[in-house]
């Protein structure tokens, strides 16, 4: 009897200390709720939220130009087309990615030649994300840069406004738009780092007078449009300076004179073709301190060297002796590249044109006969 109760004895003690951790856990949880309800509800409601104001003026405008100017830029996708070992039938398939921009209301879309370099079939996508058929229009490898087209109406078509590139300074801001590892629509912006650069094209030709700019340009954004603070087109991106392949603060863009220059032949011809004088100039920077275009090399059995143009030279000691300088072509005025190729322009192969020089501190008019020069 004695064993059975304390048996009895240890069952109830057991029972006692559940009961009393019981209790205790039951007060524990009466007590938090009574603190939190009572001690602590400011604690745990949500932050006030302050009024931001208004946003800075450069950041409105930063705002209406990627407004104004995204619509008017587009996605490239390439597409390679491959036939199946064992059914035979073709399939197309994605073979990369870029941008460009509309460049007028006939659907004729601006991009880099590397772009589509290896492409069988391209697509584009419009900003309303509607997806149309391309058409290859013209390329020109040297410049790398390509014309597509697409028969979207008018409607939603909306070319990007076209600016200049000889006027351009070291540190003036510039926006960057384009498609990035397929995230469409990435704006980015900074300021341009250099000018009067020189890159390699996919020829092995090199690509004179690029813009350098800090704005991040990564793989996608090839082909689009780099913009002044005007939103006006003043490059089209086109390769970037990295180890990596990625941004590394150092991108570059084919200048829009060049754009403005090659785009209307690609679309005329299929390729660039034009009447040139048969010489090499120098770079539109140090021409502007020379006012004029100052002759760096004369092809042989040229107009230019036919008609006695004189190239710039090295002296035995080394020292550079500065050729003849263009001042003017049929008595206009030429201060920029742009201004010589704008000039010729005007007149066809085999037409003989005034070219006024400047040497050795004298004018002199020169007669020369314009031949083919196609790029």
């Amino acid at each position: 009897m004695p064993f059975i109760y304390e048996k009895r004895e240890r069952r109830e003690r057991r029972l006692n200390r559940i009961l009393n951790v019981l209790l205790i856990i039951c007060i524990v949880y009466l007590f938090a709720q009574h603190w939190r309800e009572n001690f602590s509800t400011e604690k745990y409601e949500p932050r006030t939220v302050i009024a931001r104001g208004d946003l800075a003026e450069d950041e409105k405008s930063t705002i209406e130009l990627f407004e104004k100017a995204s619509p008017s830029v587009v996605y490239i996708t390439t597409i390679s087309v491959k036939r199946d070992f064992f059914t035979m039938n073709v399939h197309k398939i994605p073979a990369g990615t870029g941008s460009g921009f509309i460049w007028n209301e006939e659907g004729y879309i601006v991009t880099n030649f590397h772009v589509i370099q290896k492409a069988q079939a391209a697509e584009v996508m419009l900003f309303d994300h509607s997806v149309w058929k391309a058409n290859l229009v013209g390329i020109a490898p040297d410049k790398d840069l390509a014309v597509l087209k697409i028969n979207a109406p008018k409607n939603v078509l909306r070319p990007l406004a076209v600016g200049e590139s000889s006027d351009l300074k070291v540190g003036q801001k510039v926006f960057a738009i384009g498609n990035p590892f397929g995230l469409d629509y990435t704006l980015t912006t900074g300021v341009i780092s250099g000018l009067g650069r020189e890159i390699q094209a996919g020829t092995g030709r090199p690509i004179q007078g690029v813009i350098q700019t800090d704005a991040a340009i990564n793989p996608g954004n090839s082909g689009g449009p780099l913009l002044d603070s005007a939103g006006r087109l003043i490059g089209v991106n086109t390769a970037i300076y990295s180890p990596s392949g990625a941004y590394a603060g150092v991108g570059f863009a084919v200048p829009a004179d060049t754009v403005n220059f090659v785009v209307p032949q690609l679309i005329r011809y299929g390729k660039v073709k034009r009447a040139g004088l048969g010489v090499t100039l120098a770079q539109d920077y140090i021409n502007r301190r020379l006012e004029g275009l100052l002759v760096l090399r004369v092809f042989p059995g040229s107009g230019a060297d036919q008609a006695g143009i004189v190239p710039t030279k090295r002296s035995p000691s080394g020292q550079a002796v500065l050729g003849d300088i263009i001042i003017a072509i049929n008595s206009e005025s030429v201060k920029t590249v742009n201004d010589l190729y704008k000039a010729i322009d005007l007149y066809d192969v085999g037409t003989k044109v005034t070219v006024t020089v400047q040497r050795e501190k004298k004018q002199m008019d020169l007669k020369v006969t314009l031949q083919n020069i196609s790029d």
